[in-house]
């Protein structure tokens, strides 16, 4: 039994679902309205299956853009395959979910990044500690009473 909760791991799984879902709902649907996504990922992760030419062009991250064309988007519990268009040459990727960095839909301003992480790496030292060791604040920087201003001082 871990002693922590590992809230980060937690979070970065229910954010790449909830790609998963916006994604699934994509492939049914097709994109509503002017949505549009912009999806950088981890080009390295060894999951990651694209063609050797974009490997070799776009070493450690790509960014793919899910606007106007695209073709056969198949949504999995691991992650997406897609086809899209480079030129006017279609290639088919393969991107899993933990090699996503960012995932942004620019209409509505919505955005998710996934920080990297390495495991032996202490997350959150302030949950980690007692609540016995926590620090209280200094008196100076104590929260003060509300103090009442009448404006009548500022009338003229």
């Amino acid at each position: 039994m871990t002693t922590t909760i590992d809230y980060g791991n937690l979070m970065h799984r229910a954010m790449r679902g909830l790609i998963q879902e916006v994604l699934t709902d994509v492939q049914k649907k097709g994109l509503p309205g002017e949505h549009h996504f912009f999806i950088t990922f981890d080009t390295m992760h060894p999951d990651v299956e694209i063609a050797d030419w974009l490997s070799d062009r776009y070493p450690g991250e790509m960014t793919v853009v899910i606007q106007h064309w695209f073709d056969n988007l198949d949504v999995t519990d691991e992650g997406f395959t897609i086809t899209l268009n480079f030129g006017d040459n279609p290639e088919t990727l393969y991107i899993p979910y933990d090699a996503i960095k960012t995932f942004v839909d620019p209409s509505v301003e919505f955005g998710l990044r996934f920080e990297t992480q390495n495991e032996d790496d202490t997350t959150d030292e302030v949950a980690e500690a007692p609540m016995d060791e926590m620090v209280e604040p200094e008196d100076d920087k104590a929260p003060k009473e509300a103090e009442v201003v009448s404006l009548d001082q500022f009338r003229k």
